[in-house]
């Protein structure tokens, strides 16, 4: 391997860090950037086992980072996709609420979107869900948002690291660069693979589960830590399939720092339901019973961990015995659509999503970026990162500009 000198590493292979380069690439065209993903393929975790929803901006705290990107993210993110032939549809999803103690909480959501700017929402009644998706039976009221879509999001990652290498034939996107040791140097740093040495002037880490551990061989202190959480989805049947048109989503419970289950059309066909959230003793462990002692031992050394689990163990425990229950997976579902029976429900596949902790056991809910040196760390970046990715690569890419002295 060369050991040329590059101006920009990004170390990750997800969504958010081929969205820093391409973004650093357009704005800097004469930039020699490598992307290093430790995977044998691009976006291999977290952006390619997320749900594939285009996120519309509805749920977030106004004026939050999370907010404004995720709206801002969204609408370049359809455009990227018209523009590039990426597989999408904006379709709408409805949120709907199936018991009166909900709908406070539908109002909130509703306000949060107006406040947000999400284009079109509407708070509709119990005809008008079934309306949109006629298997919505239990639905006494819902919302509307019909800026809502599904997505390929690897093929944006793919997309994205194709115009990185034709922007600047010296940039490229590397596979099977697991990131072992970084040296920082007077005149540069070197980042140490198990494959080769690359040497760059600034570095920018975009690790998503790993986001903690990278930033530590950076000597980068954070009191967070990542802790990961599966997410199991279940597949309708083919002849179950027509009980969901598009996008069903139940109002979010407020205790609880989740979505909830809900159904969402693929973008390459067919119905998913889920997915439950429930304590991974792997970062990477997609199966319910992978185990890894590393990442048990930090985990649950961890006293954000045992503080989280204290507050949120009855609803961890549900979540548990969903898990492992087919029956208690379709009670669930059964909110939403009551026409649902077991013989409708084939065992899909995970994800891993990986949630950053603070000591005191509560979840970092905004993007957290640290910077030291010639680095910067994107500590956390949580849904709706796939939808915002393209503002958030605008976002570090202006930080990384700035800090970095770079000439536009």
């Amino acid at each position: 391997m060369s050991q040329a000198l590059y101006d920009i590493i990004v170390v990750g292979g997800g969504i958010v860090g081929l969205s820093v380069a391409y973004k650093l690439q357009l704005h800097h065209p004469d930039l020699k950037i490598v992307v290093l993903e430790k995977e044998d393929s691009l976006s291999a975790h977290q952006t390619g086992r997320n749900s594939g929803v285009i996120h519309s901006g509805l749920y977030y705290k106004p004026g939050s980072y999370k907010a404004k990107n995720c709206v801002s993210g969204r609408r370049e993110l359809v455009q990227f996709a018209q523009t590039h032939k990426v597989p999408h549809d904006v379709c709408g999803k409805v949120v709907v609420a199936t018991h009166e103690s909900e709908l406070p909480f539908m109002e909130k959501i509703f306000q949060n979107g107006i406040a947000n700017g999400v284009e079109g929402i509407e708070k509709i009644h119990a005809q008008q869900v079934m309306e949109i998706e006629p298997h919505c039976t239990s639905a006494i009221g819902g919302i509307w948002v019909p800026v809502t879509g599904i997505i390929d999001y690897p093929a944006v990652v793919f997309k994205l690291a194709e115009l990185l290498h034709g922007m600047n034939p010296e940039s490229e996107a590397l596979t099977g660069q697991e990131v072992r040791e970084v040296v920082q140097g007077e005149e540069y740093a070197e980042v140490v693979t198990q494959k080769a040495r690359f040497r760059g002037r600034r570095l920018i880490f975009c690790g998503g589960l790993h986001s903690d551990r990278l930033a530590k061989k950076d000597q980068v202190q954070s009191a967070s830590r990542i802790v990961g959480f599966r997410g199991d989805y279940w597949d309708l049947a083919p002849h179950a399939e027509e009980k969901v048109r598009n996008l069903i989503y139940p109002i979010p419970n407020p205790a609880f720092p989740f979505l909830g289950v809900h159904f969402t059309r693929m973008i390459r066909g067919g119905i998913e339901c889920g997915p439950s959230a429930v304590f991974t003793f792997k970062r990477e462990g997609y199966g319910r019973t992978d185990f890894n002692l590393r990442d048990t031992w930090e985990a649950l050394t961890f006293k954000g961990t045992w503080k989280l689990f204290s507050r949120h163990w009855r609803f961890g425990l549900d979540e548990q015995l969903r898990a492992f229950s087919k029956r208690r997976f379709l009670k669930q579902v059964q909110r939403l659509i009551p026409s649902l029976t077991l013989d409708d429900l084939v065992e899909g596949r995970s994800g891993v999503r990986a949630m950053a902790l603070g000591p005191d056991g509560n979840m970092i809910e905004d993007f957290d970026i640290a910077y030291s040196g010639r680095s910067i760390h994107i500590l956390n970046a949580p849904s709706p990162a796939a939808t915002a990715c393209l503002a958030i690569g605008e976002e570090v890419a202006q930080m990384a500009g700035e800090r970095f002295g770079l000439k536009a």
